[in-house]
């Protein structure tokens, strides 16, 4: 559980994941400031979480833009005095592959999805290291840093930059007490997957390489990103954790119940 009073940023939290992780940090006493560009459906949900044991507010923000993230880490300081975790999670999907990526899209991916977790890293980084007590970064990766599909190449690519990302970073602050690691969540049942699945097609694909035979719930990588930040993770740093239902351990398909 994170300790009560903890200040966190989460980028990408007004729906999926993002949403999830704030709901669960406010449930665990904490102070949350929610950011996305879907500026209406992110001050709802932040406005929803109101009422709750922790506090939560929203700023908008756009990950590509430097002086953006910054303003986003500084109101958060300024809301609540200082900054515990930061949750870099906002990325956008693009299917394509190498033949029909365009180059704009492929610029617009890496911006939100790479750039975006950069700038977020180092802004968080830098706050923490003024303030000289240590902190939490996590980033959202994804099993595609590791396995992919042919038309997921931008969003795989990035994915496995965040995981490197999340590996430099770590050695970087170590000594800062500024533990970096990562998430990678397999099939997670986000507003998004959830009309993706409702294909029984896809659907039988998705769960023929998942051992388990389910999609997860976003509250269940909420679940591994509060004991992230929590001081029960005090001694890990670096690491990638797979939340995949055994995705990365098969190497064949399993039997599907239409």
């Amino acid at each position: 559980m994170l300790p009560e009073g903890k200040v966190t940023v989460i980028t990408g939290a007004a729906q999926g994941i993002g949403f999830a992780c704030a709901k669960r940090f406010v449930a665990d006493g904490g102070k949350v400031m929610l950011s996305d560009i879907e500026v209406e459906k992110g001050a709802a949900v932040a406005k929803s979480l109101a009422g709750g044991p922790g506090e939560a507010a929203f700023m908008a923000c756009d990950v590509g833009d430097k002086a953006q993230v910054d303003a986003l880490v500084a109101m958060a300081v300024e809301e609540w005095g200082r900054l515990d975790v930061m949750i870099a999670n906002a990325a956008v999907v693009h299917p394509a592959d190498i033949l029909e990526l365009e180059e704009d899209d492929f610029d617009r991916i890496v911006r939100v999805n790479l750039k975006g977790f950069f700038l977020a890293n180092q802004a968080a980084a830098h706050q923490m290291v003024a303030q000289g007590d240590g902190g939490a970064i996590i980033n959202m990766s994804s099993v595609q840093a590791v396995i992919t599909n042919a038309n997921m190449l931008a969003y795989a690519i990035c994915k496995g930059g965040v995981k490197q990302l999340t590996a430099a970073a770590a050695l970087a602050l170590a000594k800062q007490n500024i533990r970096v690691n990562a998430i990678g969540p397999g099939t997670i049942l986000t507003e998004m997957a959830e009309k993706v699945l409702a294909d029984p097609a896809v659907r039988h694909t998705a769960m023929a390489r998942t051992p388990m035979g389910r999609a997860g719930d976003p509250a269940e990588i909420a679940a591994i990103a509060a004991f992230l930040a929590s001081d029960e993770a005090s001694y890990i740093t670096g690491e990638t954790i797979n939340a995949d239902g055994g995705r990365l351990s098969l190497n064949y398909t399993v039997p599907v119940d239409d």
